[in-house]
């Protein structure tokens, strides 16, 4: 099996009217038509996550810095699952449906569900041994590294089954089907908000867990998805189907070959939040470290803001590739590039502007307030930086090339922590540490979108 970009493939007459509309149909109305749905259930999803913030800050600042503490783990998690090797899942069955290789899109299918159960087992064990390690080092102390522990160790013990949620939505996102996964994930959101506050406060005939309650709710709702995604393929309603066949050494390349390069960068990205989580907490302490992560709260909702657009991305580019329309799929990748920063533009400004219309949603604590405020005035009118970056990174899995996005998620990393610690070294100030966090945004979206313009994607095939 090839893995370099084709030469132009025919399309026959008997292709599936969905993978049509991918290979031949005006590009930004269909990208809006397959992003939509993502955009919606992502939304949603960070809402889910912004509500239960707002129910554990009613346990005091103790418990909100300890889910700041917990939160870049679970949205990497969340990330390599979902949008890594996620990503590549979709990026490797829209390939294969793009040649036209419908039995090889079907052999995925088993080999893609075998990877995230495996990686889901893995990353809950590495958590919950490592964890009350890993939060101490991110200035976790007291309460607040107690109120970590309890929340971590539920939803870090069920992992494995949101890896299983992500690998059966990414399978049907493969095919074009945007709709599915998103329907179903948001049913499950839906049942996720009434449920959290039942078991962290205790109403009804529900126990009073405190902040592992929202652990709980997550848990339960992810594996409701997960059965429900995994019944609609076996029932045959999918394009692709879920085979037991041979298992192939080629497949399972072919999904991580993209897959653990995208896993790096997502690793890269959420260790960028998690160190200057921690040069924040050296520098500030523990109300310093709610407001940093009350304001990147925000920030964070850019990512899926950008993941619904990207799921789009992945198959639009990822089905063209396959099909050899290379500059159709160039076309792709940059109109989802200039969407996606007039949107988290728009978000980081309105942010930077008015701060505390945010912050004040969870949190009165002045020395919280002062510190988010100063971050979301800072970075945040440099969010469409990060968009732009984002929608890069996701076109670029669709393509199966991953190079210029390591790279730019390398140099953001060395530009917003090592000039952030270079500040406080010098200056001993936050601001000088945002200031970095800012120009590490702003050098992420531009050098990786010069990269993908410039044609990089292509010229290992030329």
């Amino acid at each position: 099996m090839s893995a370099t970009i084709s030469a132009p493939a025919q399309v026959s007459a008997g292709v599936h009217p969905r993978t049509q509309l991918l290979l031949h149909g005006r590009i930004v109305p269909t990208l809006l038509r397959l992003a939509w749905p993502s955009v919606l259930v992502m939304l949603a999803q960070s809402s889910s996550g912004l509500i239960e913030t707002w129910f554990v800050s009613r346990l005091g600042t103790d418990a909100l810095a300890g889910m700041a503490l917990v939160f870049p783990g679970f949205i990497m998690m969340n990330n390599l699952s979902g949008g890594a090797m996620g990503g590549a899942i979709s990026s490797a069955i829209a390939r294969a449906l793009g040649a036209q290789r419908h039995a090889e899109a079907n052999a995925l299918v088993l080999h893609a569900l075998i990877i995230n159960v495996a990686l889901g087992l893995t990353f809950s064990a590495l958590v919950l041994l490592f964890g009350p390690t890993l939060y101490r080092v991110l200035g976790g102390e007291g309460g607040s590294l107690e109120a970590a522990l309890r929340y971590s160790n539920v939803v870090f013990a069920g992992t494995s089954l949101v890896w299983l949620l992500n690998a059966f939505a990414n399978v049907i996102r493969g095919t074009g089907n945007m709709f599915v996964p998103a329907a179903t994930i948001w049913t499950s959101i839906a049942l996720q908000v009434p449920l959290s506050p039942c078991l962290i406060f205790g109403l009804g005939p529900f126990p009073a867990l405190g902040i592992a309650g929202g652990g709980v709710a997550i848990v339960f709702c992810q594996a409701l998805a997960a059965s429900v995604l995994g019944f609609y393929i076996l029932s045959g309603r999918c394009q692709v189907q879920l085979r037991l066949v041979r298992l192939r050494w080629a497949l399972f390349h072919e999904i991580l070959r993209v897959g653990v390069v995208a896993a790096i960068t997502t690793v890269q990205s959420t260790l960028t939040i998690a160190l200057a989580t921690g040069l924040v907490g050296m520098a500030a302490g523990t109300d310093a470290i709610a407001g940093f992560g009350t304001g990147g709260r925000l920030e964070y909702l850019v990512v899926p803001l950008v993941f619904g657009l990207g799921t789009a991305l992945v198959a639009l580019v990822g089905t063209n590739v396959g099909a050899g329309q290379r500059e159709r799929a160039l076309r792709i990748a940059l109109s989802g590039g200039v969407l996606a920063f007039l949107v988290t533009e728009a978000i980081g400004v309105a942010a930077a502007i008015w701060p505390t219309a945010w912050l004040g949603l969870f949190d009165h604590d002045p020395d919280m307030l002062a510190t988010g405020s100063a971050y979301l005035r800072t970075v945040g009118p440099t969010f469409g930086f990060f968009g732009l970056g984002l929608a890069m990174y996701f076109a670029s899995q669709g393509a199966g090339r991953l190079f210029w996005p390591l790279f730019a998620g390398l140099l953001r990393l060395i530009i917003a922590i090592g000039g952030g610690w270079l500040a406080l070294r010098a200056t001993g100030s936050l601001g000088w540490l945002f200031v970095a966090l800012s120009a590490g945004l702003i050098s992420y979206g531009v050098t990786l979108s010069a990269a993908v313009a410039s044609g990089v994607w292509f010229r290992r095939a030329g």
